[in-house]
């Protein structure tokens, strides 16, 4: 029997990486399907989600040509120099990315806090959790 996860409005948002209110409009326009549970809130069925945000990859695809496929964008929001390295880390949504490169690389970005800026992934070694209060949520 297969398990059917689904999710609230704001619990998509957090995984698409917009706002509650964003999510609102595109299933409020079609876009994103969604029904009301037993209490009338709205829930998004998880396979209509991750179609929906492989669409979104999809579209965003082809912008920039390079083997990575794993982009998060978001705010510098702190770098670290020293004569020869720069530490610099960014917050994509809810998640810290630290990336470690030289000074040279970080002064020719014009890194600084509050510039926007991409993280661009590219491992061979990627580890999947799977967090104990997401099992507890589906249905």
């Amino acid at each position: 029997m297969r398990v059917v996860t689904t999710f609230r409005i704001s619990e998509a948002a957090t995984l698409l990486g917009v706002s509650a209110d964003t999510v609102r409009r595109w299933v409020d326009t079609g876009r994103l399907p969604a029904r009301r549970d037993g209490q009338s809130h709205r829930r998004i069925d998880g396979a209509d989600l991750a179609a929906f945000a492989r669409a979104q990859i999809e579209a965003e695809d082809g912008r920039e040509r390079s083997s990575a496929r794993n982009r998060l964008r978001g705010i510098v929001t702190e770098v670290v120099r020293d004569a020869v390295m720069a530490q610099v880390e960014i917050a994509a949504g809810p998640f810290r990315v630290v990336s470690l490169m030289s000074r040279q690389a970080a002064d020719e970005l014009g890194l600084e806090p509050g510039v926007v800026a991409v993280a661009v992934i590219k491992s061979t070694n990627v580890v999947v959790e799977i967090p104990d209060h997401a099992r507890a949520a589906s249905h």
